[in-house]
């Protein structure tokens, strides 16, 4: 087991406060961490930072073998659900996929395949799933859920993987009765939003099967970070045009004040889940508490920070995107200095109100991270080997903050910048 090496890591956030440390119960695998404290959500942004309109690199299906395929096979067309529908049809009939770690294998193959066809090796600084830098954007307002991420840094790439350990996977798939419904009606609002053809009727648009998905990968910018992202895309609009993606949510009934601040919540995820991806429109199915689909809005992704703007309580979308790039730059200046070997694995822990802490980890850690399986840390060894190889002929196009970011955002239509 590699020795605890002593580090004087920078602890600031980057506006000299003092870091602090959270408590830890077993510390066994972990090094000494640093920390990055909250950001205040009293005071507006005190910069605003940019964000690049996400452009389309590839897409990519999975079957209901959950096999990968680089084709649009999976890919959904919105159809007007029936009123009244019943989201609790065919729950006895669905097929759940069990619940899985956060490996970025899909997403990894689909930027291996985007490297064989464009002949080149682009810049990237974080490669990440849309859920997991959901979660960091959206980690100002998040009042309940932590959450914990493993990270690597390979060729000027930063890697991030939600880390679940086995314990919280089997409580996943545990889910009780009652919330297993509750997270059904979403997936029946999909089938009948959706179907395999454009301008098909009304209806139910087949069983659920949760193993089949369309997925989009993207490139964007935030700050200075060039950023790889992936994630699932519900369906698209006009007969399957890929820039007209659509993402499909579910909600309670708004019956009173309380209802529209809860739902105004939950608009922070639904917009940066649609945002990060450059998925335009937002639909949402409003429903009574036993599944009875009651109304359907739409809403416009780029218009909903202004929906939400003077309320009370209301969240700020550009101190998510400050917090974020001063989070990635934070990242990337502790891992690039403090990383032992080309394999070494870093622990992110977010504890709600408080920040988040920067770990090493010991050899155990590695071991745990990697689960057994043929995994250089978390990343797929067939990929280690394919980044390692193309080391030494990149060297040169590897700086992820390279250009300008003023000329990048001068360009960017208009929305794409809060």
């Amino acid at each position: 087991m590699m020795a605890p090496r002593k580090r004087t890591a920078d602890t600031s956030d980057g506006g000299g406060r003092a870091a602090l440390k959270q408590p830890r119960t077993d510390t066994s695998h972990l090094h000494p961490s640093v920390s990055l404290v909250y950001p205040s959500l009293t005071q507006p942004s005190p910069r605003t930072v940019p964000f690049q309109r996400p452009l389309p690199l590839i897409s990519f299906s999975y079957n209901q073998g959950r096999e990968l395929e680089f084709s649009d096979a999976a890919m959904r067309y919105y159809i007007d659900p029936p009123p009244g529908a019943d989201l609790g049809y065919g729950y006895d009939r669905w097929v759940r996929r069990p619940e899985e770690k956060g490996r970025l294998d899909g997403l990894l193959r689909a930027i291996s395949e985007t490297r064989r066809r464009e002949a080149s090796d682009p810049a990237i600084g974080v490669i990440s799933w849309r859920g997991t830098m959901t979660k960091i954007l959206t980690a100002p307002y998040e009042d309940r859920d932590g959450w914990e991420l493993n990270i690597m840094h390979k060729n000027g790439t930063l890697y991030f993987e939600e880390f679940i350990s086995d314990s919280r996977l089997k409580e996943k798939d545990d889910t009780a009765p009652h919330q297993r419904v509750q997270m059904y009606y979403g997936y029946a609002f999909e089938s009948w939003c959706t179907a395999s053809q454009p301008d098909a009727p009304s209806g139910w648009g087949g069983d659920v099967d949760t193993s089949v998905q369309w997925c989009r990968v993207v490139k964007t910018k935030l700050g200075d970070t060039r950023i790889v992202i992936g994630g699932e895309v519900d369906c698209v609009k006009n007969s399957g045009e890929k820039d007209l993606m659509v993402e499909l949510k579910t909600s309670l009934n708004i019956r009173g004040y309380r209802d529209e601040e809860r739902f105004e919540k939950k608009l922070l995820k639904f917009y940066f889940q649609s945002f990060l991806l450059g998925v335009p429109e937002i639909i949402v199915g409003f429903r009574t508490p036993n599944g009875q689909l009651t109304t359907v809005q739409p809403f416009k992704t780029l218009e909903i920070p202004r929906m939400v703007r003077g309320k009370p309580n209301a969240w700020d979308a550009q101190i998510c995107l400050d917090w974020g790039d001063r989070f990635l730059t934070w990242v990337r200046k502790n891992v690039v200095w403090g990383t032992v070997t080309p394999e070494s694995v870093w622990r992110v822990k977010f504890t709600p109100r408080v920040g988040v802490e920067l770990t090493l980890l010991h050899d155990t850690g590695r071991m745990e991270v990697a689960a057994g399986e043929d995994r250089v840390g978390f990343l797929p060894t067939w990929y280690w080997e394919e980044i390692c190889s193309s080391e030494h002929s990149n060297a040169s196009s590897l700086d992820p903050t390279a250009g300008s970011v003023a000329a990048a955002s001068n360009s960017l239509p208009r929305g794409w910048q809060i």
